[in-house]
This record gives structure tokens, C-alpha cells and sequence, in this order.
């Protein structure tokens, strides 16, 4: 048994919609992704504080989310487009680059698709730049299918599948 007092035996990362009380610790989230570059792969709106208070406080059908533990921001998440009246919601994620590398980026993309199923989408679509080999690779691995480019990115698309419990009722039917 591990040492409770070890951080590798703290709890479990865990992933949960945006609340309005975490504009703050978004708002240290968004600073640390600047000061590490991160904006030059992942850049859906300016990582300031103020956006970080709009996503905090966003009522709206688009959905954000965060990957936590132990209280601390390691991933931040979206499907959006719901409010503008697409019916195939755009995913987003980025994963701080320190925590990267251990399962988080599938992590937060599994919490968002169960999401996308729950909301009604069929289909769930995203960007990402050629050059971003290690997301392009777990996109893959997700089932997500590539086959056009908008502004010098890749265009994925997945076709969500009822849940295997789901599957497993309408078959015996």
C-alpha cells in the first residue's frame, strides 16, 4: 500500500463543468498556459482574466469544463457552437504541458464526449494543427476521422455511438 502522504497516492484527476467560483483559479490556469506558449496550438479565445470570467459565469448551451486535482486546474475543456445554433458541436482541450503525458488529454476527451452524447450531438468535430503530432495520435486513437483542413489545420470528425449499456438494451429489444 502506498504512502498516504506520497502525492502519486493522492486522489484521482476528475473532470466536472466550469463553476461560476472558479474564475479565479481559471484566470491562474489561462497565465500559466501564456507564459508556456500554449496559446500557439490552442487559442479559442484570449487566455486572460476576463475570459476566464465569461467562461466561468456561462450559462449559455455551450459546455466548459475543467480536469482537476487536489483542487488544482491540470486541463480545461469546451464544446461549443450549441449557442450559435450548429447541431455539431466544435471540442477543444488543452492539457497543462507539465501534467502532460499520462492519460489526461483522453481523460477530459471521454468526459466530453459522454457530455456531447447526454446533450443529443451525433457527431462532434475538431482542429488541430498538422504539426501537433501527440494530439493528432490520440484523436486518432478516439476513432476521430481527418479529412479536410481549414486554415492550415486538420478538420476531425467523430461520430458518436450510443454508450456499450445502451447498445446492449436496444439489442436485446
Amino acid at each position: 500500500m502506498g504512502n498516504p502522504t506520497d502525492p502519486a497516492a493522492s486522489s484521482s484527476p476528475a473532470c466536472r463543468a466550469i463553476r461560476p467560483e472558479d474564475a479565479e483559479a481559471l484566470s491562474r490556469f489561462f497565465e500559466r498556459l501564456r507564459a508556456q506558449g500554449v496559446e500557439k496550438f490552442f487559442h479559442p479565445h484570449p487566455f486572460t482574466a476576463e475570459e476566464a470570467a465569461k467562461r466561468a459565469a456561462d450559462t449559455g448551451r455551450d459546455f466548459y469544463c475543467l480536469l482537476t486535482q487536489e483542487n488544482e486546474i491540470m486541463g480545461y475543456g469546451m464544446l461549443r457552437g450549441w449557442d450559435a445554433g450548429y447541431a455539431i458541436p466544435s471540442l477543444g482541450i488543452v492539457i497543462d504541458p507539465g501534467a502532460q503525458g499520462h492519460g489526461h488529454g483522453r481523460r477530459l476527451m471521454e468526459f466530453l464526449h459522454t457530455t456531447a452524447r447526454q446533450r443529443g450531438a451525433s457527431h462532434i468535430r475538431l482542429k488541430v494543427y498538422l504539426e501537433n503530432i501527440r494530439a493528432m495520435t490520440l484523436y486518432r486513437s478516439l476513432g476521430y476521422v481527418f479529412q479536410s483542413e481549414e486554415g492550415g489545420q486538420a478538420v476531425g470528425l467523430l461520430a458518436l455511438t450510443p454508450t456499450n449499456a445502451a447498445s446492449q438494451k436496444e439489442s436485446a429489444e
